[in-house]
């Protein structure tokens, strides 16, 4: 359920009027999809509104904490405000700041980010949507740079990149050992090509998981996938 001001999950509200991005499907397919197996320190690289976090809160026990790093002061007070209504503010910390400057005194077990990602499209004319959704602040070779600062040994990242940038950013990350370790397609119908990847990275070389979803079977009908996907959080799932 959505208005112009807020997002209404099952278990809890997002208000992003004062967001640079709204919500919107991408980030609610990779909170639904990552796999939050025993993670209990987590980092949320570009938290926006919070939702991801938000999201990997309802997933996880108590023991979790979730650092939420936003490099853009409104976007981080309204996520904030955002934790601070919800069932689990003392399981988040939202932190104002760039990743590059983000200095925590741990490592995460689990990091997931929704980046800015359009590379060479054309840019959009409002300055924070456009450092939300180009890598002007946080590009590629640094994103993955910081994932490696951050993450142990046995942790996971995890991102939602559109097809061609999806298929860069796994041939950098390789370059810095940064392996792909899950790899999911998604399609708005079955007949489209690929419009996103669903991304888990590891430093650790394990076998390669693989799959497919896609969003609406019968015209605005959502496929039974998607459905499963994300049914602990839509309203009318």
């Amino acid at each position: 359920m959505t208005r112009k001001t807020h997002f209404y999950f099952k278990k809890f509200t997002i208000r992003h009027d004062l967001c640079s991005m709204k919500v919107g499907t991408d980030a609610v397919m990779l909170g639904a999809w990552v796999n939050v197996n025993k993670a209990t320190k987590i980092l949320d690289i570009g938290t926006g509104s919070g939702i991801l976090a938000l999201m990997v809160a309802q997933r996880t026990d108590e023991a979790a904490q979730i650092d939420a790093v936003e490099i853009e002061k409104q976007d981080a007070t309204q996520a904030a405000e955002n934790v601070l209504q919800s069932q689990w503010p003392s399981k988040i910390s939202v932190h104002n700041s760039s990743i590059q400057d983000f200095t925590p005194d741990l490592k995460y077990d689990l990091i997931i980010s929704n980046p800015p990602f359009f590379n060479n499209s054309q840019e959009p004319p409002d300055k924070r949507r456009h450092h939300t959704r180009h890598t002007v602040t946080l590009d590629f070779d640094t994103l993955i740079a910081n994932v490696l600062r951050l993450l142990t040994p046995e942790g996971k990242f995890n991102i939602i990149l559109p097809y061609t940038e999806g298929l860069q950013f796994i041939e950098m990350a390789i370059a810095k050992n940064l392996f792909c370790t899950r790899k999911y397609s998604f399609r708005s119908r079955a007949e489209k090509p690929i419009e996103r990847w669903l991304l888990e990275f590891s430093i650790q070389q394990l076998s390669l998981d693989t799959g497919a979803i896609i969003h609406y079977e019968n015209g605005s009908d959502w496929s039974d996938i998607y459905k499963r996907l994300t049914h602990n959080f839509y309203h009318k799932l």
